[in-house]
Formats: structure tokens, sequence, C-alpha cells
């Protein structure tokens, strides 16, 4: 799945970074606070490792038909 899609305009993609760059903000802070500092860092380099990995593979509307990854 792209990042930024064809019919997104300037201002969802702005909004869309910006609500990435808060989510992975709070989830640092979490992982840091339940899991230390050490932990934490680790734990916050999987689960966005993950979520990017997941990103990556969920089709969109832009990929043509039978497209696999």
């Amino acid at each position: 799945m792209p990042y930024f899609t064809v019919k997104q305009t300037q201002s969802d993609r702005r909004s869309k970074v910006l609500a990435d760059v808060f989510c992975a903000l709070l989830l640092g802070s979490f992982s840091i606070v339940f899991f230390g500092l050490l932990g934490g860092f680790i734990a916050f380099v999987v689960l966005e490792a993950c979520l990017l990995a997941l990103d990556w593979v969920m089709p969109s509307d832009d990929d043509a038909a039978g497209v696999v990854r």
C-alpha cells in the first residue's frame, strides 16, 4: 500500500504525516513507561517495524488487479 494515494489532497497528506508522528510519539512514550528506557526503545522499534510491514502488504485501490506483493 503506498503511503500516499493518488486521490489524496495536499492537506490530507499533511494530516496523515502529522497523525503518524503523533502516534509514534505516543507509542514511544508508552513503551518507555511500560518497559523502561532500553526495553521501551526495543519495543518501539519492533512495533514500528511491524506497522510498516503491515502497511506494505495491505492492498490499495491504486494497485492493479491481481498484484501480489
